[in-house]
């Protein structure tokens, strides 16, 4: 699991060395507080633990394969990075900011806790998808194409996790390019009959607001307010994707098509 140490002054990661709550950020970087602080507590697999499940939930069947699980997550990530638009449309502008997948070195199933199904380690530079919540290739995706903005961010803006402003602005730009149709904004209760145009908005407001809760330790009111102050910037800027995805739409084969018009290297 070892890695080189990234770039902080210029914010290109090493490149070396081969729903619940959507997604996260894990950063790893203030050892001294709370794991909790920082949500590090809720990927076992990035402190060094080996997951160990109990005899009852194995006699159960809701724990006990695991092994067999990363194999299917494996597959399911391998399929994505070789067939959807939006996977291969992230990899292609990581590859021209500088930042090229690895998928063997930046992307690990693992087993997380139940709260989320995927996270951003801006310290190993790497994605992580919770093989025991994120069981098809659909849910993969939206993992991997989630965590993917927060490792684009993180390339090209310098990032810092700790930053609470910084780490709202990435989840709403994830949650913006890539969670909320209408439906979810009404699954959410965003959305009524009497601000339509507002729901999206909305409904990126609270995916935000949820990833930011998920991994650190501030009170909702600090992490509403960091939510507000970056919104309208951040809500507005659609790099790479360059457009919102609606649900049953053409709108990921068209972002992945655009890709080259703004000098991404797409395959």
């Amino acid at each position: 699991m070892a890695s080189k140490t990234s770039d902080k002054e210029t914010g290109k990661p090493s490149d070396t060395r081969s729903p619940p709550i959507p997604n996260a950020v894990i950063d790893r970087s203030d050892r001294e507080g709370s794991e909790k602080q920082w949500g590090y507590d809720l990927y076992p697999e990035r402190r060094g633990e080996k997951y160990k499940p109990s005899w009852g939930r194995v006699l159960l069947g809701i724990e006990g394969t695991e092994n067999l699980d990363k194999i299917k997550c494996e597959r399911n990530v391998y399929s994505c990075v070789k067939k959807s638009p939006m996977v291969k449309l992230m990899m292609g502008a990581l590859k021209s900011s500088g930042c090229e997948i690895d998928i063997r070195r930046h992307i690990a199933c693992e087993v997380c806790d139940t709260s989320v199904s995927g996270g951003y380690d801006p310290v190993l530079n790497q994605v992580v998808v919770c093989q025991n919540i994120a069981r098809n290739e659909g849910i993969v995706q939206g993992v991997l194409t989630h965590e993917m903005i927060h490792m684009f961010d993180y390339c090209n803006n310098n990032l810092d996790f700790k930053n609470i402003d910084h780490l709202a602005c990435t989840e709403i730009r994830a949650a913006n390019l890539t969670h909320c149709s209408f439906l979810s904004a009404c699954t959410q209760g965003d959305a009524s009959p009497f601000k339509i145009k507002q729901a999206h908005a909305d409904c990126v407001k609270t995916k935000a607001l949820n990833s930011v809760l998920a991994v650190r330790k501030v009170s909702p009111e600090e992490a509403i307010a960091a939510v507000e102050r970056v919104f309208p910037k951040c809500y507005n800027d659609l790099e790479p994707i360059g457009r919102r995805i609606r649900r049953n739409s053409k709108d990921m084969y068209k972002a992945y098509l655009e890709g080259p018009m703004y000098g991404y290297d797409v395959d």
